[in-house]
């Protein structure tokens, strides 16, 4: 409008005019500034293509890929999503994970229904504040924690996520897991982790809640989990919700003691039998984990849960047998716990270094992809260590030193 004014001004070639038409150019500049600052840039640089049926082939692939773009502002296509699957194409769990990435960062999703094998996403800027999931299904609020905590540490202002789903589900990490094992891991990436468990739900109607809180960080540090120590401490619980008596928590205690003091004698294994208060639970649902504490820190789990027709001796058996393979292979980390892991040593400011048992192909998988996405170098080498079994390996990344714009 300026500029038409000065134009029309008769005299237009009068310093007068000259001024006016400059003020009409430095007004223009700053409304675009204002706008490009109220409006987030989306998504920076070229597509990134990722194919989901090979490797491992399920929704792992779509979590650390939808993850990493949202992070550093890749747009993103994912073809033959879960192509590796009964049932292909995205589940109520994996379509309210990326749902809450897309709210969570005002991007765009294109293919987000049920059943879908392609979708494209275009990031925006990740802001703080309350972002809420519910798969309204058993479907697993651990994986959904996954997919949405790396985005939300690089946020803006402290984030509130809102989780609702099954809370110890099949195929998936359960929430004792994460809380007991996962969350005090991880915060050594130099990050703090609240996890509360408001409601637990079971297969088949889900129904659980968890609220989990983070704050932004500057810069994730690398970490060193390589000496694993000597166990000092076996615990766990052993669960049952809804109608199941107590009887059967303190079965699935009984026959994963006994199977542990078959090869551990010398330290006394307390696993609780508990059951879950009914304004606490959804639904009927039992388990068991069991978790090693170690000299040097390192927290190594095995888990089982329950279901009908299965009796609750072979619940205990299966989680004390899965933890005594853990111990056995000398990694300083368990089989769950390094794919989960990835993401993070690929973000961090330096080498972080961690020593497992044989390489799982959920990790090979993360591994794979989070060197596309990020650049991050990783190297898998067999562990030199002695004392260790020869299905030792360490797992080492020089990460890219993710920083926090925001802060």
């Amino acid at each position: 409008r300026s500029l038409r004014r000065a134009s029309s001004f008769s005299g237009y070639g009068s310093s007068l005019g000259k001024r006016l038409i400059f003020r009409g150019f430095l007004a223009g500049c700053r409304a675009q500034l204002q706008l490009s600052q109220r409006r987030p840039i989306m998504g920076d640089g070229d597509q990134v293509e990722i194919d989901g049926g090979i490797m491992e082939g399920g929704g792992q692939i779509l979590r650390v890929s939808t993850s990493l773009s949202c992070l550093l502002r890749k747009p993103l296509r994912v073809k033959n999503i879960r192509a590796g699957r009964s049932q292909p194409g995205l589940r109520p769990q994996h379509l309210s994970g990326l749902e809450m990435v897309q709210h969570l960062c005002d991007g765009q999703l294109e293919g987000g229904k049920i059943g879908s094998t392609e979708i494209t996403f275009i990031p925006g800027m990740i802001k703080g504040g309350t972002h809420v999931a519910d798969t309204k299904t058993a479907g697993s609020v651990c994986l959904l924690m996954q997919v949405a905590m790396p985005c939300v540490l690089f946020a803006a202002s402290p984030s509130e996520l809102r989780l609702k789903g099954g809370t110890n589900a099949e195929m998936a990490p359960q929430i004792d897991y994460t809380v007991m094992v996962f969350k005090p891991i991880v915060e050594k990436f130099n990050l703090t982790l609240d996890c509360e468990i408001k409601r637990r739900g079971y297969y088949p109607r889900g129904g659980g809640e968890v609220i989990v809180r983070m704050s932004p960080v500057k810069q994730l540090s690398p970490i060193n989990l390589t000496d694993r120590g000597t166990v000092t401490k076996i615990h766990g619980r052993a669960f049952v919700a809804g109608a199941l008596p107590i009887k059967l928590a303190k079965d699935m205690s009984s026959a994963a003691v006994r199977c542990i003091r078959k090869e551990i004698r010398d330290l006394y294994v307390n696993i609780q039998a508990v059951q879950e208060p009914e304004n606490e639970a959804f639904g009927t649902g039992s388990g068991i984990i069991i978790i090693a504490e170690t000299s040097t820190g390192c927290l190594l789990a095995g888990s089982s849960l329950g279901k009908r027709g299965k009796s609750s001796d072979k619940v205990g058996i299966e989680a004390a047998e899965m933890l005594l393979g853990n111990l056995r292979h000398g990694g300083a980390v368990d089989d769950y716990l390094q794919d989960q892991l990835i993401i993070f040593m690929a973000l961090a400011n330096g080498v972080s270094r961690v020593k497992t048992g044989p390489i799982t192909l959920h990790t090979q998988t993360a591994i794979h992809f989070a060197e596309q996405l990020t650049k991050a170098k990783f190297t898998v080498t067999k562990s030199e260590d002695e004392e260790s079994s020869k299905d030792t390996y360490i797992i080492e990344c020089q990460g890219i030193g993710m920083l926090n714009a925001n802060l």
